[in-house]
């Protein structure tokens, strides 16, 4: 599918990977719908992108809510033929710690966020890309999830979040086969440490004992490259189904703590 006139929904799109992936697909000639809970930044971006870019206020995780944003880009674009799921929680806690048992609301808000929330936006945006004229080659939309090497590397802590990042991942194939003749495909983006401003918030020395572990490049992963990929999932019409981690061949062992 050509960047170019298509409209792109991306949740988590005021910041980090969202934002990144906002202002690539814009300066291709998408038009973006940036969707976020951060009204001040969201709107900052829309202003910034001009006639490319507009800003919905969403908490991913209400399903009702979601279902009215979808309901307004399409009054306001006519469609949608690209969703991206950045938006996204993490942090990490064990079951049992120095300050007692977990919050059952610690798991729950992760999975409302990470897992429901990304496919609630599938599940409302997929009948109106069903609706699109098919391109060429029967094509009528994209979806691109964004899950995490912890799907598969999960660190001591990370039970909640990895377990959200594994249901991204497992819903890829079921759902590239359920929208297969609508010409609809379904794609996962698997990052591993990225230079988003989450991780920043974290000391210097903790930042370079992280680059260290990747295998080449040495270094933290760009959000630059997150966009990248993404543009080209959509571009890639045979790229269908499948997970892609984005990590310079990080494997993430385990630390015994």
């Amino acid at each position: 599918m050509d960047i170019k006139g298509s409209i792109v929904a991306i949740t988590g799109g005021a910041s980090g990977l969202g934002e990144t992936t906002a202002r690539a697909i814009a300066a291709a000639g998408g038009k973006v719908a940036i969707l976020d809970l951060n009204e001040e930044r969201g709107k900052a971006l829309a202003d910034e992108l001009g006639d490319n870019g507009s800003f919905f206020q969403l908490d991913v995780s209400k399903t009702e809510a979601v279902e009215t944003v979808i309901g307004k880009i399409k009054e306001q674009f006519g469609t949608v033929h690209v969703i991206v799921n950045c938006a996204g929680l993490g942090g990490s806690m064990k079951i049992s710690g120095k300050k007692g048992i977990m919050p059952m609301e610690w798991f729950t808000t992760r999975v409302d966020i990470n897992l429901i929330g990304t496919f609630n936006l599938i599940r409302a945006a997929a009948p109106l890309m069903m609706e699109n004229t098919p391109n060429e080659e029967g094509e009528r939309g994209v979806c691109i999830n964004t899950a995490s090497i912890a799907a598969f590397d999960g660190q001591i802590g990370q039970s909640a979040y990895a377990s959200t990042k594994g249901g991204i991942v497992s819903m890829a194939l079921p759902l590239a086969r359920e929208f297969a003749n609508n010409g609809i495909r379904v794609m996962s983006i698997l990052p591993g440490i990225m230079d988003t401003p989450l991780l920043a918030k974290n000391p210097p020395h903790i930042l370079e004992s992280l680059a260290k572990q990747v295998p080449f490049p040495a270094r933290l992963g760009k959000s630059s490259e997150f966009a990248k990929l993404a543009c080209h999932i959509i571009e890639n019409t045979y790229l269908n189904g499948e997970s892609i981690r984005l990590d310079g061949g990080l494997r993430m062992g385990f630390n015994r703590k």
